[in-house]
């Protein structure tokens, strides 16, 4: 694989590199026009508020959430995240589109928060990082380096209300492996190993909290719209190995990922693959739909709602 055109090889990046990575993202789409004003023309039959507002050197970017219009203590609140990684599509357009179609019939289980684009700089420039080349999906802990990754998690923290399920919605792409990790090398100043990208949907659940019923319900749901991640030669997806079929598991809280921020009783991280031949955008919008309403029907049923 041919060597990131930023930096040395061995070597850290600098702040130097760091800015010349940033020199060279484009604004590609519109944050307003395909994420904000969706979330506002909500407003009639949700709730919509603005929780936070990025401060960049390349500008400045408002933080929405959509919420029920009726908050009841007595109910279980649930969390869903969307572009953690403003790069991945679905995820956005999935929380979305689960606003608009699904929001008014599960808040009579439940309080819904919904946090469509924690990233939109990343959004609008296709990118796994922030402008300061940080992670956010690596920075959800106490004081995060990641302004996005910090609002959500004060967000939360003013619900005054404990987070009951957390369902964080992401996209693997192609991109991964052409882009993203190199760049993740030539920063770190490491090599990185390239693993195959999984043709299908899969999750990603808590090593210590992994509620395997939970997340089979999502995967069953799942796969009456879109095909499941089948493991590679060696029993894996993406580098870990198989729990369930089209689930693996990771460490949430130790990696500092989105899905470990609260102490949420069921908590998963969906992963649909838009580059697969089998797929479109309105295929993968309607999977992360369907992985959502398969958990909150899981919930329900489980806990006797």
């Amino acid at each position: 694989m041919s060597q990131y055109p930023i930096g040395t090889p061995g070597q850290k990046w600098g702040t130097n590199e760091k800015l010349q990575w940033l020199n060279q993202q484009k604004i590609k789409r519109s944050y307003r026009t395909e994420v904000v004003e969706k979330i506002e023309a909500l407003s009639t039959c949700a709730k919509v508020s603005q929780y936070g507002e990025l401060k960049y050197s390349v500008g400045d970017y408002p933080l929405l959430s959509i919420s029920g219009l009726e908050w009841d203590d007595n109910k279980p609140t649930i969390l869903i995240t969307g572009g953690v990684h403003g790069y991945e599509t679905s995820g956005v357009q999935g929380a979305i589109r689960f606003a608009q179609t699904k929001l008014a019939h599960y808040s009579q289980y439940f309080n819904i928060v919904i946090t469509p684009c924690i990233s939109p700089w990343g959004y609008e420039t296709i990118n796994r990082w922030n402008p300061e080349a940080i992670d956010p999906n690596r920075s959800f802990y106490a004081d995060s380096p990641a302004q996005e990754s910090a609002a959500v998690m004060t967000h939360v923290a003013q619900l005054a209300k404990v987070i009951f399920a957390h369902i964080d919605l992401h996209e693997t792409t192609d991109t991964d492996n052409s882009e993203f990790r190199l760049a993740l090398a030539a920063r770190e100043g490491i090599v990185q190993t390239n693993w195959n990208i999984p043709d299908g949907f899969y999750l990603v659940g808590d090593t210590e909290n992994p509620q395997a019923e939970f997340q089979k319900a999502m995967i069953d749901a799942v796969s009456t719209v879109t095909h499941i991640a089948p493991p590679d030669e060696n029993g894996q997806i993406i580098g870990a190995p198989l729990e369930q079929k089209g689930v693996i598991n990771y460490a949430y809280k130790a990696l500092g990922l989105c899905a470990g921020l609260s102490d949420a009783k069921y908590a998963t991280t969906t992963e649909v693959y838009p580059d697969s031949p089998k797929s479109d955008d309105e295929n993968c919008i309607l999977a992360q739909v369907a992985s959502i309403v398969g958990g909150l029907e899981y919930i329900i049923a489980k806990e006797g709602l």
